[in-house]
């Protein structure tokens, strides 16, 4: 009997060989568009984390602001200046601080021979190294006997040595900082970053070297990393420490700014989320639309069967039979179109993972829950009309013109 059933259910796909072929169609890009979409999601929230991975996941910056409430006797609008002894008080209170970092920083003209640009120059303690996470892909970074030694060294970002050297040796050679000759020890592997973005442009030299180029006695800003603590509390400590310290209230959050890598990452994780969830909203909604049309042309088909249905139940066919011979033929036409979608997306995944970033490949998880919603879509397009079919009179069937 099943074999009868397959035998009909092809005849009548061959029969109208269009109408099938663009029912298939319509369903191999429903399937398409939701794997696609899913897959844009997921690459998304992945290129989210690379992106604060690659700069450091669990790096704080904190930075001085001004007071914006008054406190201690003092008004409102005073500015807020970091000093050495800050770097002592974070590393006494904060728990778990594996490294406190001082920085400097201002946009300096930078020259190689007669090639000059104006870079950002930042004066770092070499911890800061594990703190951003910053790869060395020639030479070395700063170490302590630069800080210590106040050394005229000097590590630089890719694009800096692009533009600085233009493919000669790098490492070795010197460069003019405002006009202090410093020596490159190292170039750092490109890091993902924004188009408008100059992270690849950075020089970094030791913290006790930056007096050369301006007055360090306060700090532009404080770096460290801390583990294991809630960052609520961590965002606490360190305003609560420094507000102690240079005698504003705690709650004044433009006196000092904190950036929280992983804060942040979490705010980011519920927009990919959502972005997700409406990627998805979606691709259900593109594929229900092909469910549709699957449920469109199975009613046509019941139509203009009308009669041989009325045939077979005067013959004694059962309704149940009647259910599955559409039902066979509409799942059939669904798993050859979810096939073909598969493959499409499949293929397109791996061309576009190789041109963008943010395609990454949806899990067989996903495979096989998208499988099984388009499944059960096709079968009640399939059933609805079917049923509909089987419910008539024979004497009404045979009628039918």
């Amino acid at each position: 009997m099943h074999r009868d059933l397959l035998q009909q259910a092809y005849s009548a796909m061959r029969h109208d060989l269009r109408k099938t072929l663009l029912t298939m169609a319509g369903m191999a890009w429903g399937i398409a568009t939701v794997v696609l979409l899913l897959a844009y999601g997921n690459g998304f929230g992945r290129a989210i984390e690379n992106i604060f991975e690659s700069f450091g996941a669990t790096a704080v910056g904190v930075f001085p602001g001004r007071t914006s409430q008054e406190a201690g006797g003092n008004k409102a609008g005073v500015p807020v200046r970091f000093t050495g002894d800050d770097i002592e008080l974070l590393r006494n209170n904060v728990p778990l601080c594996k490294h406190v970092v001082r920085m400097s920083q201002k946009d300096s003209v930078v020259q190689n021979g007669n090639r000059s640009f104006t870079f950002p120059v930042m004066g770092l303690d070499p911890e800061i190294e594990e703190i951003w996470n910053l790869d060395v892909d020639e030479g070395r970074f700063l170490d302590d006997a630069d800080n210590m030694g106040h050394g005229l060294r000097a590590v630089i970002g890719s694009e800096a040595r692009d533009r600085l050297f233009s493919g000669m040796q790098a490492v070795g050679d010197e460069i003019r900082v405002d006009g202090v000759e410093f020596q490159v020890v190292g170039v750092l592997k490109a890091r993902m970053q924004e188009s408008d973005d100059d992270d690849n442009r950075v020089i970094y030299v030791p913290y006790n070297s930056m007096d050369v180029l301006k007055d360090t006695h306060y700090l532009d800003g404080i770096w460290l990393d801390s583990q294991g603590l809630d960052h609520n509390k961590l965002d606490q400590t360190i305003r609560g420490t420094l507000a102690a310290a240079h005698n504003f209230k705690e709650d004044d959050k433009r006196a000092v700014f904190v950036f929280d890598a992983q804060k942040q990452l979490q705010q980011f994780g519920i927009i990919s989320l959502a972005l997700k969830v409406l990627l998805g909203f979606i691709g259900t909604v593109t594929l229900g639309i092909g469910g549709v049309g699957l449920m469109n042309i199975m009613l046509v088909s019941v139509t203009q069967r009308t009669r041989e249905i009325g045939i077979r139940m005067a013959l004694g066919a059962q309704p149940e039979r009647l259910i599955a011979m559409f039902v066979r033929q509409g799942l059939r036409l669904t798993l050859i179109g979810a096939g073909c979608g598969l493959v499409t997306a499949f293929l397109t995944m791996r061309l576009m993972s190789s041109l963008l970033f943010h395609v990454s490949p949806v899990d067989p998880v996903t495979y096989l829950s998208i499988t099984i919603a388009v499944i059960a879509v096709a079968y009640l397009a399939c059933y609805l009309p079917s049923r509909r079919a089987a419910t008539v009179e024979p004497m009404h069937a045979l009628r039918n013109e």
